[in-house]
């Protein structure tokens, strides 16, 4: 049985949704499969904040009997997700990593848990977060390296995937809560463009920042994911109607040109792992004249303006969790409500002119390539006194713009190291698509 749970696992999740639309595989087994690897893993990864498993396999047999009877299954039929615990789940505790909220239980589903369910998803459990999506290191450890972090604050979302748990899972940036913790923990995690995605039901921490993202072992499986959750939502002013973005569809054709890539070294890359700057410099050399590197200075300001702004909206969202909990909160979250309630008025509004300055400056880049290159943290994954720097992330999130990690490369210690990929906003489908093509290619040269 442990061998065929081995081999379930081992499948992405695009073929396991191909074989249990076709009956080929249960979502029972695939449940069965991921709590086996659960039991294994989860006493030292400790990524799960809430599992039931019985209620998993619950689910799964319930959706079994639904495509037996011959009615129509959804794009995710079957397929299990974790959900990052700042994400309303009905009748399931949604605790967001603070005291204040424990014992919280929802009475609606977010909207990308409607979005979920609909599509026929097995909703395993709720994954671990920093406590209110902040900074403070979690409970959640490394799956390469116990004594390591595994990132924040969608730790254990990262760290679930990672570690076999689970093929796919969500989590937000409002920083760099999805790319870096992906990053140390060497998946694949994409940060789509601000808005494509909607954040009804999710706890606010930033309105002009907070994104929603995902976790996956491959590009597919992102897109798969990512353009099932994409949609409208009138109660999220950050939306607005738009086509299918037929994000798998792309994702999966063939580039129509050979990629052209431009590698900028973001503020804060002469502070970069010694490792991190020699895979870059290899990179390059690789590449080729498929790339070219572009000047990127001029934007030394953009972290303090994106922190400025995420301090002052939390300020105002965490509101009345500070009012029922200040008490039971950690410094690193008073300090940051502290500091947004000292920013000026005109130092918030003129930090949210960044957005348009900064994509500004990127058209003409994005003019002359597919996708901008760079680091996606410092280097691998620090001990696990920190969550680390999302210095390489920041910059993106407040430009509102898709970016996406690929597991590219290893640090001396063995930790992987992620390579970003960055596109033009609203061009999610043909990021997904380059980085496809750009995992392909370093696999091959990798073989050879």
């Amino acid at each position: 049985m442990a061998h065929r749970h081995a081999e379930i696992l081992a499948l992405s999740a695009v073929a396991l949704r191909d074989r249990l639309a076709a009956g080929a595989l249960s979502a029972e087994a695939v449940v069965e499969a991921c709590l086996h690897r659960i039991a294994e893993a989860e006493p030292q990864v400790q990524a799960w904040a809430w599992l039931d498993g019985e209620a998993a396999l619950d689910q799964a047999r319930a959706l079994d009997r639904w495509r037996k009877a011959g009615r129509p299954v959804g794009p995710l039929h079957g397929l299990p997700v974790g959900l990052k615990d700042i994400i309303d789940t009905r009748g399931i505790p949604t605790e967001c990593g603070l005291a204040s909220e424990v014992g919280r239980v929802p009475a609606q589903d977010a909207w990308i848990v409607a979005r979920l369910k609909a599509a026929g998803a097995v909703i395993l459990g709720k994954t671990v977060t920093t406590e209110g999506a902040f900074l403070a290191p979690p409970k959640t450890r490394n799956p390469h390296n116990p004594n390591h972090t595994p990132g924040g604050s969608s730790s254990g979302s990262a760290a679930a995937v990672a570690a076999g748990m689970v093929p796919l899972a969500v989590g937000t940036q409002t920083g760099g809560s999805v790319i870096r913790p992906a990053a140390y923990c060497g998946v694949v995690g994409l940060k789509p463009s601000f808005g494509l995605i909607p954040r009804t039901g999710i706890l606010t921490q930033s309105p002009f920042l907070d994104t929603v993202g995902v976790f996956a072992r491959s590009v597919e499986d992102a897109a798969l994911l990512a353009g099932v959750l994409a949609g409208h939502d009138a109660a999220d002013s950050a939306t607005e109607p738009r086509p299918d973005p037929r994000l798998l569809e792309t994702a999966q054709a063939k580039a129509p040109v050979v990629p052209m890539f431009a590698i900028v070294r973001p503020p804060g890359y002469d502070d970069a792992d010694p490792d991190m700057r020699a895979a870059m410099e290899e990179l390059a050399e690789v590449l080729g004249e498929q790339c070219f590197e572009v000047p990127f200075g001029g934007f030394d300001e953009v972290a303090d303006a994106r922190a400025r702004i995420n301090f002052a909206e939390m300020a105002k969202c965490y509101y009345g969790l500070e009012r029922r909990g200040r008490d039971t909160m950690s410094d690193h979250l008073k300090g940051a409500i502290d500091q947004g309630k000292a920013v000026l008025a005109r130092d918030y509004l003129a930090a949210l002119d960044w957005r348009v300055l900064l994509n500004g400056a990127l058209d003409p880049i994005f003019d002359r390539c597919d996708a901008i290159l760079c680091p996606s943290a410092p280097g691998a994954a620090p001990t696990a006194e920190t969550t680390g720097s999302a210095i390489f992330n920041g910059i993106w999130t407040l430009a509102g713009v898709p970016t996406l990690t690929l597991p590219a490369f290893s640090a001396a210690n063995g930790l992987p190291m992620g390579l970003q990929l960055v596109g033009r906003r609203g061009d999610d489908a043909r990021l997904l698509r380059t980085a496809r093509w750009l995992a392909a290619h370093l696999e091959t040269l990798e073989r050879d």
